[in-house]
């Protein structure tokens, strides 16, 4: 197989740089330096703080989504910062983060490698052709894991459960200033290194529409994992901007599996609706419901989950993010004080992120 995609590597990038060389412009090399540092406080109104595990420690968070694990506590989020060397052609990028958000994200690395969010040089053939070789953020869902970037502090399902990253290659080729495609092979999903394993196939297709105001994106990513389990996910991301103070968002995805003979599959939906009255307030509400009846992500349940959340922004670059939340399961998922079960868990919290 690897052989095969190779090939089309290698007669992809003779094809598209032939008819684009002209394009080519100088460049001054310039190193860009950005980054963000961000804390939060959550309280679940579920209150489990008397509930032990069997180690005796308090556990029950009633959360199932990532970076925000937490009751009753301050919490830092993740300190990041991120440079990017680009001389035109010849681009490198090493994106640096430290914290619990930077340790979920890289979950399966220790040490040093798991504050490598993002690890990886370009090459631009052409003004139509780009390959990206390394670590990189995945092309799947709507959400980011840099908190400044999304509207929402608390994450989705969808993206908790869905890939955060691949280590590979991928080429981008862009068609029109409308149109293009992506295309890759990568490690299993979130693995840095795999020798010996099976590869997983990259694939995005993006287009524009009404003059740049709807942006849609189909994504893919599938393979054989480490434990033999065969996975695709389809995933669909539109956005949509009606006016300067009010957007819209969708994220839809399922992801098929197939181990043993046996064919499962999770699949989730999300609406996201933004509001922005003033440069210096806005609001996001976002609703989603996810159904993993099946138990490939360890829910286990199915679960609408609404999320309200307001960006202030009292100054440059800080935005503070105070955000409520309702999770509502089918069944009874979540746990209150008592040790009894209950349908829904509601949350409150209080976010600051500063960036740079």
């Amino acid at each position: 197989m690897l052989r095969k995609i190779s090939a089309t590597f290698v007669a992809m990038s003779a094809v598209l740089t032939g008819f684009s060389q002209d394009s080519a412009t100088v460049v001054s090399p310039k190193l860009t330096v950005t980054g963000s540092v961000d804390a939060y406080y959550r309280f679940n109104f579920n209150n489990t703080k008397d509930l032990r595990d069997d180690a005796g420690n308090r556990s029950f968070y009633n959360n199932a989504t990532s970076f925000t694990n937490s009751h009753n506590s301050f919490e830092l989020g993740m300190a990041s910062v991120k440079f990017d060397y680009n001389t035109g052609k010849v681009g490198v990028v090493a994106d640096l983060g430290f914290g619990r958000r930077a340790e979920e994200f890289s979950y399966n690395e220790s040490g040093t490698l798991a504050a490598v969010k993002q690890a990886y040089l370009t090459y631009s053939a052409s003004d139509k052709l780009k390959f990206t070789f390394g670590k990189f953020g995945t092309h799947v869902g709507y959400e980011l894991l840099d908190p400044q970037l999304n509207r929402n502090y608390s994450m989705s399902y969808m993206f908790s459960y869905g890939p955060f990253f691949h280590t590979g290659l991928k080429a981008d080729i862009t068609i029109s200033d409308n149109f293009g495609f992506m295309v890759g092979v990568a490690n299993p999903t979130d693995y840095l290194s795999a020798s010996f394993e099976k590869k997983f196939i990259l694939a995005q297709v993006h287009a524009m529409f009404a003059e740049g105001k709807v942006a849609t994106y189909l994504n893919y990513v599938g393979g054989e994992d480490i434990a033999g389990i065969k996975s695709n996910q389809i995933d669909a991301v539109i956005t949509g901007k009606v006016s300067d103070k009010f957007s819209l968002g969708y994220n839809g995805t399922i992801k098929l599996t197939d181990y043993n003979d046996q064919s499962d599959s999770w699949f989730g939906s999300a609406l996201y609706i933004n509001v922005d009255p003033t440069p210096k307030f806005g609001l996001t509400l976002r609703g989603e419901y996810f159904d993993d009846k099946d138990n490939i992500a360890g829910v286990g349940d199915q679960i609408i989950a609404t999320t309200l959340s307001f960006n202030i922004k009292p100054a440059s670059n800080l935005i503070i993010m105070p955000e409520f939340r309702l999770d509502s399961a089918k069944d009874p998922y979540f746990i209150k004080n008592s040790g009894e079960g209950t349908k829904s868990s509601a949350s409150f919290l209080l976010a600051a992120i500063v960036s740079f």
